[in-house]
C-alpha cells in the first residue's frame, strides 16, 4: 500500500505540482479506491494514468481529501463536559473566554459553541464575555460556514428547544440566527504555515480552548506532531485541546493528557 500511495504521491507532484505528501497513506488509499471504484476503472494503474493525463482529475482527488463532514454537537459527551463543567469553569476564571476552532469546515461545531456561550450569557449575572476564532485553510468551506445553511441530518443532535431558537427552516435547509456570528471571527488559515503560530485576528493566541477535531489522523506523524506543537504553543495556562473521539488515542502519546476519560478533551501534562 505504502509503495502505492507513493507513486500516487509522485505522480500528482510530478505531473499537476499537487503536493499530498502529508496525508496518511491508509486516508490515502482509501481515498484512491473510492475514487478508482467510482470511474469504473479495474485497476489501479488505470487510474493512475488517468489522474496523470487530467489535471481536472487531479485537482478533484486533492479536493476531495479535505475533510468537510461535520455536525452540530458531534461528540455528545464533549460537549456534555464543555456545557456542565469547563465553560462554566471558565467564567468565573475569565474576564474573555477565546477558543479557537481550528479546522470549522463549514461551521457546526463553531455555531454549537457560539450556541453554549449565548445560554451561558443568560444564564450568569456577571458579564461574560467571549470570541470564537474559526479557520480552515480552504476557502469555500468558509464561505459555506458563514452562509450558516444547513441540512436537516446535521442537525441530529440538536434539542427541537435550540432548532426552534437558533435556526430558520427555508425550504429543505435551515439557516442560524446571524446573531450568533457577532462573537466569531472567519478566516483563512494554513496549520503547516510556519511563519504563522495562530489566526492573525487573535493577535497573540492565549486560548482557552483549542478545537482541532476530526483532522489529526488524516495527516502523517510529522504532520500531526507539527499541528499538535502549534497547539500547544497557542494555548492560555490550563487551557483545554478538544480533538475528535478517533484522535484520543494519537494525542494520548504526546505532552497531553485526557482530562476526562473517553471525553477527548486535553490538556498539557503540568511538567511540560
Amino acid at each position: 500500500m505504502i509503495q502505492h500511495t507513493n507513486l500516487l504521491t509522485d505522480i500528482l507532484w510530478s505531473s499537476h505540482e499537487i503536493d499530498v505528501s502529508k496525508y496518511d497513506s491508509t486516508f490515502l488509499h482509501t481515498a484512491f479506491e473510492r475514487r478508482r471504484f467510482e470511474l469504473q476503472l479495474d485497476t489501479q494503474k488505470k487510474y493512475h494514468v488517468f489522474i496523470e493525463q487530467n489535471k481536472e482529475e487531479a485537482v478533484y482527488f486533492e479536493h476531495s481529501l479535505h475533510n468537510s463532514y461535520s455536525e452540530f454537537f458531534r461528540n455528545k459527551l464533549t460537549f456534555a463536559l464543555l456545557e456542565k463543567i469547563i465553560l462554566p469553569s471558565l467564567t468565573l476564571q475569565k474576564k474573555e473566554i477565546r477558543i479557537w476552532c481550528a479546522a470549522c469546515a463549514s461551521g457546526e461545531e463553531v455555531y454549537s459553541l457560539a450556541i453554549l456561550m449565548e445560554e451561558m450569557k443568560k444564564l450568569t449575572s456577571s458579564a461574560l464575555n467571549y470570541h470564537i476564532f474559526a479557520t480552515d485553510q480552504c476557502a469555500s468551506q468558509i464561505q459555506n460556514a458563514l452562509k450558516g445553511q444547513y441540512s436537516l441530518s446535521s442537525l441530529g443532535n440538536i434539542t427541537l428547544s435550540r432548532s426552534l431558537h437558533w435556526f430558520t427552516k427555508q425550504e429543505d435547509s435551515y439557516t442560524i440566527d446571524s446573531a450568533l456570528r457577532k462573537n466569531i471571527d472567519f478566516s483563512i488559515f494554513n496549520l503547516f504555515d510556519e511563519s504563522s503560530r495562530v489566526p492573525s485576528a487573535s493577535i497573540f493566541g492565549n486560548f482557552d480552548l483549542v478545537f482541532c477535531a476530526n483532522l489529526l489522523f488524516y495527516y502523517k506523524p510529522k504532520y500531526r506532531n507539527m499541528i499538535l506543537h502549534k497547539v500547544s504553543q497557542s494555548l492560555a495556562p490550563h487551557g483545554y485541546l478538544i480533538t475528535g473521539e478517533t484522535e484520543r488515542m494519537i494525542v494520548s502519546k504526546t505532552s497531553f493528557n485526557e482530562t476526562f476519560p473517553q471525553s477527548a478533551i486535553f490538556q498539557l501534562e503540568i511538567n511540560k
